[in-house]
């Protein structure tokens, strides 16, 4: 299912909510996301995500479906997922602060997590460098038959290229294609909000903005003179703080990676 479809079957803010939504065994296949699958493909999985183990297919079963005996034969030449360019122009439209947090999530997720968006950069990464020109992504894009390569392209990339290297490093290319769902765990979120809170008061102020951006990964995203405007826009009750429950307010307003699932 993650493989396909890019996210797990089961999605909670926190893991007790995953587990609740796993006991109940109800998932679906998200239009946006599915489109590009194969009815044969999304049979297996049906039968593999069976909440009754002597329903659900056994490994010798699986192996003798169709979609793997004959190797996924009726799937579309589409590597890319047809909202993936939304999702990098959705990146570069979003505030500094936004930005800076997804960059310092990004960093700490697992391969496990980010395996799908790996094999994607690996795909992109024509030269194996690992960083990514504009000319690599065009590429790319071409050949996963993407038939509307955006005339905006190399302003989308300047959006996402934190550091103002010309170029997009990997955890850049993270940052800009995470799913919703990968970063809206609380606990995920709470890291990211202890990076900027370097007192551990449980709130950021100005200046603690400020200590994190001498920080070059982060500073390059942000940049100093715009903290003052963050700060306007996130402090809902007005303190001069950012504290966690706002902070997780700016993330589940992300118009960005994965919002339109």
């Amino acid at each position: 299912y993650v493989m396909l479809g890019g996210s797990p079957p089961f999605y909670g803010d926190t893991d007790a909510e995953v587990l609740s939504k796993v006991r109940l065994g109800n998932f679906s296949f998200n239009a946006a996301d599915w489109k590009n699958v194969s009815e044969d493909a999304k049979g297996l999985i049906r039968q593999l995500l069976k909440m009754n183990p002597r329903d659900r297919f056994t490994a010798e079963q699986a192996l003798n479906h169709e979609w793997i005996k004959n190797k996924a034969p009726k799937a579309t030449n589409v590597s890319l997922q047809s909202n993936f360019v939304d999702h990098l122009r959705g990146f570069r439209s979003q505030n500094k602060l936004q930005k800076a947090a997804l960059n310092v999530i990004a960093g700490q997720l697992n391969d496990e997590q980010i395996k799908a968006l790996r094999e994607i950069f690996t795909q992109l990464d024509g030269n194996g460098d690992g960083l990514l020109t504009a000319a690599e992504m065009k590429e790319g894009l071409k050949r996963s038959n993407l038939k509307d390569i955006p005339q905006d392209l190399a302003e989308i990339l300047e959006g996402i290229d934190a550091d103002g290297s010309g170029v997009i490093d990997y955890t850049e290319f993270l940052a800009a294609t995470l799913d919703k769902r990968s970063f809206l765990k609380e606990e995920v979120c709470w890291s990211a909000f202890r990076v900027f809170d370097t007192n551990g008061d449980g709130k950021i102020s100005k200046d603690e903005l400020k200590a994190v951006l001498g920080d070059e990964d982060v500073d390059a995203v942000a940049g100093a003179d715009g903290m003052a405007a963050i700060l306007r826009e996130l402090d809902g009750n007005g303190d001069g703080f950012i504290d966690f429950e706002e902070f997780m307010g700016m993330m589940k307003n992300l118009g960005g990676p994965g919002g339109a699932k």
